[in-house]
């Protein structure tokens, strides 16, 4: 029985500072933002990436200046229309992944790839701390080929500089991004007392914040 009732601790502790299993009952729905009313404009690009738990990636790079919008959604995947309790499954082949809005005269490509290596872990396979799964693997999205070059010379030169060869980050043509549910939009910053935002979310912003300065919005709020 001790060891039952320490288990169901563990499991416990590790609902509290994960990611999943969260619904939009479980939230603050106040002000809730589907960033519905953001229209970029012919100027605007859009880069793909996937990092981890979405509420998090989305807020860095929400930081960054040049970024105009980040919007948390699903991409990566072989099934249409998925939600967030079916990516949990790991079945249907998607990752968490932020579609980052940009002004490429503010900010290039090629920086939005500094900023999504020099945020998390490409080394680790499917996951990044606390979660784990094939949904919090680390893909780095293209469109054309002059962004997979870019994406392909940040490795190389990472692995041979920084991580011995060992970055996990897959490089994938993106075919479909969805957005995900409303209650994801924004999520850290509606949230800011949830268990997660506070011991996972907010500290690894903070990280970002402290290793790229110069890459800050100056008007954050």
């Amino acid at each position: 029985m001790k060891v039952i009732k320490s288990l169901l601790i563990v499991s416990s502790a590790i609902l509290l500072i994960s990611c999943f299993g969260f619904t939009d009952n479980k939230i603050n729905k106040k002000k809730q933002n589907t960033k519905a009313n953001f229209k970029p404009n012919k100027n605007t690009k859009v880069a793909y990436f996937a990092s981890g738990c979405f509420w998090c990636v989305e807020t860095i790079f929400e930081s960054v200046s040049g970024v105009e919008e980040a919007v948390s959604g699903y991409a990566g995947g072989h099934t249409k229309k998925p939600t967030y309790q079916t990516i949990g499954t790991g079945k249907t082949g998607h990752s968490e992944t932020v579609a980052v809005y940009y002004n490429p005269k503010k900010v290039s490509f090629e920086t939005l790839v500094t900023v999504f290596f020099g945020s998390h872990n490409p080394t680790t396979i499917n996951g990044q701390h606390p979660d784990y799964g094939t949904q919090y693997r680390s893909i780095a999205f293209y469109e054309i080929a002059s962004e997979k070059k870019i994406i392909e010379s940040a490795i190389a030169k990472l692995n041979k500089e920084v991580y011995s060869g060992k970055i996990a980050t897959e490089v994938t043509k993106l075919i479909k991004f969805y957005k995900a549910e409303a209650y994801h939009q924004n999520f850290e910053r509606r949230n800011p007392s949830q268990g997660y935002v506070k011991a996972v979310s907010v500290p690894r912003l903070n990280r970002f914040k402290k290793r790229f300065p110069e890459l800050l919005k100056t008007d954050e709020h």
